[in-house]
């Protein structure tokens, strides 16, 4: 193995480089997007401004949804290159680069050097895998580190006679528990029931009670637990008690309006990693050419699939990232469609008419956006969208050149080759088609992403940074926001009003004790205390305009102005002191 790596540094490298031109570049041309975005920055923001790393926090309070790893990384990027977008989402560029060397490096291991360059293509060229390297969110190193646990176990569980096994279970256990330490105890579920279901598939099941294994487990429980052991030792066991109240609360409730219907994981990967699922489906069968250790390999590739569509499609609370890992397999089937079995493809009628269906409709969209100052008046005057907020944020007045239609023309030339390569078994057209939706998700995401943000949020990240070196409050009614903590540059010194301080406190135990969560309620007792009792400084509210009534007839308060679907309500600070 040594040597086959040693061997292709060449390759290796230069697919470092690729992917750091394709992943870096126009990171920071953006402001972060609520909630995800915006929140882990803003941990890792008070992160710095504190001085307390060893806690991850929220309006300067402990903030026990999401353990600490993915905030320390962001924080170390802010410390070198500033608190912004770019530092916020440049872990995750840094983890695209690792991850197409990992699937690389994995898939010329159990392949060959060509199917790991195909692998890491198609991974490349995906929309929704491709955009999460460009964003701020914890799942791509979630789902990185994972992906490199079960191909260590993989390892040492298919090779017990080499000398490197017990290296392989060290690595293993260590990715597992980074993983958690990442996201929280959800790796070990997904972990555990992968694994499990892998051994019942290749009956392996006696293998549980291998020497590797116990390696592996401690090795894992030592790594997640770290993090936890010292929190508890620092007399903070409340924080790791209410962290596992959290995860037992988002299996099985909706959380933050977060629901949909059972299929809904099924549509996002469908859509979401268009062409690459049709590949998936048209190559799902297929593996007679395959070696053993090929197979047992694409076994647990399927079963890291279905466990986490499946889990996640019961899960009460349904986020689109929530099945992101599912990239990691869906690709790798794809890949040894490509590699193997392109010219073998035998597509029905019925498969051909949904592929150019979904092709069309993304296409189409794409097509459509750039003309959507012409098409805005018709789409409000016939009240094709009826909410309200929906219909105040398309009035905003963001610049659209006309020419963006090329994008979406992009994204079908590219559809175009790859239909043709899997329908008449040419290859090379793959790679061409390939390459196409790299450039259409790259251009996508720097001109047509910008443009979108300016419709959802842009007027409340102008007001923010509007009074960012203001001495003052700032809080959010009616609708769940971290921007006004990132953006308008909230210090500890904010929350050092001892009567905000009781006053929340107090709130906080009435809420609690009225079945309220405190991570939920904490910045309605903020607000409470902003709108009636006596401040020290000014506070400015932000409501969506369509409940601004709720705000007007409020004497403290007055109105400064509205703008794309939101209001914006100041109370002055009037200095009573004599």
């Amino acid at each position: 193995m040594k040597t086959t790596i040693k061997n292709n540094r060449g390759i290796i490298f230069l697919i470092a480089i690729i992917s750091g031109i394709i992943f870096i570049p126009f990171i920071g041309n953006c402001p972060l997007f609520d909630w995800d975005e915006i929140n882990f920055a803003e941990c890792a923001r008070e992160m710095i401004l504190s001085g307390n790393y060893s806690q991850v926090q929220i309006n300067y309070q402990p903030f026990w949804e999401k353990p600490p790893f993915f905030i320390w990384l962001q924080a170390i990027s802010m410390n070198v290159f500033g608190i912004n977008e770019f530092a916020a989402r440049l872990p995750n560029a840094i983890c695209g680069i690792a991850s197409l060397i990992s699937v690389f490096i994995i898939g010329l291991r159990l392949h060959s050097k060509k199917f790991g360059l195909i692998w890491a293509l198609l991974y490349c060229t995906t929309l929704l895998p491709h955009f999460y390297f460009k964003s701020g969110i914890i799942d791509p190193w979630f789902n990185l580190f994972i992906i490199l646990s079960l191909y260590q176990f993989y390892s040492f569980l298919n090779n017990f006679e080499n000398k490197k096994s017990i290296i392989n279970s060290l690595f293993s256990g260590l990715f597992l528990g980074l993983a958690v330490l990442t996201k929280g105890p959800v790796a070990l579920i997904i972990f555990a029931i992968t694994i499990i279901a892998y051994l019942i598939w290749t009956k392996q099941i006696k293998q549980l009670g291998s020497r590797n294994l116990i390696i592996f487990m401690i090795t894992s429980l030592i790594v997640s637990a770290s993090w936890f052991i010292v929190e508890w030792l620092n007399g903070n066991e409340k924080i790791i008690l209410e962290f596992i109240n959290y995860q037992i609360r988002l299996f099985n409730t909706e959380d933050s309006g977060h629901s949909g219907p059972f299929l809904y994981h099924f549509f996002v990967l469908l859509i979401g990693c268009f062409p690459a699922s049709f590949i998936f489906i048209a190559s799902y069968l297929k593996k007679n050419t395959l070696t053993n250790p090929q197979k047992h390999w694409r076994i647990l590739m399927l079963c890291l699939f279905w466990v986490v569509l499946l889990l996640f499609s019961i899960v009460k609370t349904k986020i689109l990232h929530y099945s992101s890992i599912c990239y990691f397999p869906l690709t790798y089937i794809a890949a040894i469609g490509i590699s193997e079995y392109i010219s073998d493809f035998k597509l029905n009628k019925l498969f051909k008419f949904f592929y150019w269906i979904i092709a069309s409709a993304i296409g189409l969209s794409f097509i459509l956006i750039a003309y959507i100052n012409l098409l805005k008046p018709f789409i409000i005057q016939h009240q094709l969208i009826e909410d309200e907020f929906a219909i105040d944020c398309l009035k905003a007045d963001v610049n659209w050149t006309g020419l963006e239609f090329i994008i979406g023309l992009l994204f079908l030339l590219g559809c175009y080759l790859i239909y043709i390569s899997i329908t008449r078994g040419k290859e090379k057209l793959f790679y061409y088609g390939s390459l196409t939706n790299c450039f259409f998700i790259c251009f996508a995401i720097a001109v047509i992403v910008p443009k979108i943000e300016q419709y959802s949020q842009h007027s409340n990240i102008e007001f923010y940074k509007n009074i960012a070196n203001k001495n003052c409050y700032v809080e959010t009614r009616g609708f769940k926001s971290y921007a006004q903590l990132f953006y308008s540059n909230r210090k500890p010194s904010d929350y050092n009003n001892p009567f905000q301080k009781k006053f929340i406190i107090e709130t906080l135990t009435k809420l609690e004790k009225e079945g309220y969560s405190k991570s939920k309620t904490y910045g309605l007792a903020n607000l409470i205390w902003m709108q009636n009792e006596i401040v020290d400084k000014p506070v400015y509210i932000v409501i969506k305009t369509k409940n601004e009534s709720e705000l007007l007839n409020d004497n403290k308060l007055h109105k400064l102005y509205s703008k794309n679907g939101f209001s914006y309500f100041e109370r002055p600070f009037i200095n009573t002191a004599k």
